[in-house]
C-alpha cells in the first residue's frame, strides 16, 4: 500500500480533537502502509495545538488565516511527497474499515477520489436530520463528498489546484466537482463508499436554531456566491460563546 496522510484542519477544537485523533491513530495503526497524521492549527485561541501534539499528531502545522480551505491546503502542502490524501474534520470519528475502504479504492487505481455517507453522533433536530438525509442522497447521486471525510489521489489534488481558497464554505463540493472532471478524462471514478459511513459531531444542532439552518441553507441555494464571504458563512466560523473568527 502506498504511503498516505490524514489531514485534520482544526480551529478551536480542544474539546473534540483528542477523540478524533484517537480514532485516526487506531485506524492508521491497522493499515499496512505508512500513514502520517497532520493537524493544521487554524489560528486557534485555545489548546488545539497542544492537544494535537500530545494526542498522536505526527505533524502540527500552523495556518494563520482562519479559513478551512486554506487550512486543508496547508496540510496537504506539508506532505507533498505523499500520494494518497485523506481529509478528516476535527470533530469526526473514523474507523479502520472506513479508512481501509478508501485506501483500497485508491490503490486499485479506479478512482481519483471519494467520500462516505455522514451520520450524526447524537440525536438532532428535525431540520438538521432532513439536511443530513438530503445531503447523503445528493452525495450518492451526484458523487460529491462531505468535508468530514474526503479522500483523493495527490496527482488529482495538485492538478486541480486543491481546495478553492476563494470560498469559506462548500470547498469540498467544488473540489469534488473538479476532481470528477479530471478523473473522467482518465477513466477514473469519484466514489462514495458503499456500506461505510463517517460519524461527525451534531453540535451545531444544539448551537443554532432551526431558523438559523433554514436561513443558511436558503442563502447558499439562492446565492451560491455567498460562500465567498466569511460573514455570510457564520455557522462555520462562529461558536455560541464567541464572535465571528478574525482572518
Amino acid at each position: 500500500m502506498k504511503d498516505f496522510a490524514i489531514i485534520i484542519p482544526a480551529y478551536n477544537e480542544e474539546d473534540y480533537l483528542a477523540a478524533t485523533l484517537e480514532s485516526v491513530r487506531e485506524a492508521v495503526s491497522a493499515m499496512p502502509g505508512s500513514g502520517t497524521v497532520v493537524v493544521v492549527d487554524n489560528n486557534s485561541s485555545d489548546r488545539t495545538g497542544e492537544v494535537a501534539k500530545t494526542h498522536g499528531a505526527d505533524l502540527v502545522v500552523f495556518e494563520p488565516h482562519n479559513q478551512i480551505a486554506r487550512a486543508r491546503n496547508a496540510g496537504a502542502d506539508s506532505v507533498k511527497q505523499i500520494e494518497h490524501l485523506v481529509f478528516v474534520d476535527a470533530d469526526t470519528l473514523i474507523t479502520e474499515n472506513l479508512l481501509r475502504a478508501a485506501l483500497d479504492n485508491l490503490e486499485l487505481g479506479e478512482v481519483a477520489g471519494g467520500g462516505a455517507r455522514v451520520l450524526m453522533d447524537q440525536p438532532v433536530t428535525p431540520m438538521v436530520g432532513w439536511i443530513v438525509r438530503t445531503w447523503n442522497r445528493v452525495s450518492v447521486m451526484r458523487h460529491l463528498a462531505a468535508g468530514s471525510f474526503f479522500f483523493c489521489r495527490r496527482d488529482a489534488f495538485d492538478a486541480v489546484g486543491g481546495f478553492d481558497e476563494s470560498v469559506y464554505a462548500g470547498e469540498e463540493v467544488w473540489l469534488a466537482k473538479r476532481i470528477k472532471t479530471w478523473g473522467k478524462k482518465r477513466g477514473l471514478d469519484f466514489r462514495i463508499l458503499e456500506g461505510e459511513t463517517v460519524v461527525t459531531s451534531a453540535r451545531k444542532s444544539s448551537w443554532f436554531s432551526t431558523k438559523d439552518f433554514v436561513m443558511q441553507v436558503g442563502l447558499f441555494l439562492l446565492f451560491p456566491w455567498a460562500t465567498r464571504s466569511k460573514k455570510l458563512c457564520g455557522m462555520w466560523y462562529r461558536r455560541p460563546d464567541e464572535g465571528a473568527a478574525e482572518g
